[in-house]
């Protein structure tokens, strides 16, 4: 039986089955790897990091994306 596993991204509570990581997580959800900004519990996370840190239970999440403008 697989283990549940709920997480918490830019707010939403999540539920997951699979052993996911944080660069799922970015496609999953469509982000622009390139232009984003990655907080994994509270701690701001270099993107080299991505596809080694794997979701655990009640980690929070939170992306926030870059926006140019003038």
């Amino acid at each position: 039986m697989k283990k549940t596993k709920t997480f918490f991204l830019n707010g939403e509570e999540y539920i997951t089955h699979q052993n996911i990581n944080l660069f799922d997580i970015i496609n999953y959800f469509n982000y622009n790897h390139s232009l984003l900004v990655l907080e994994y519990n509270k701690f701001i996370c270099p993107k080299k990091n991505w596809a080694t840190l794997f979701i655990k239970n009640k980690d929070i999440i939170e992306i926030v994306t870059i926006v140019g403008g003038g």
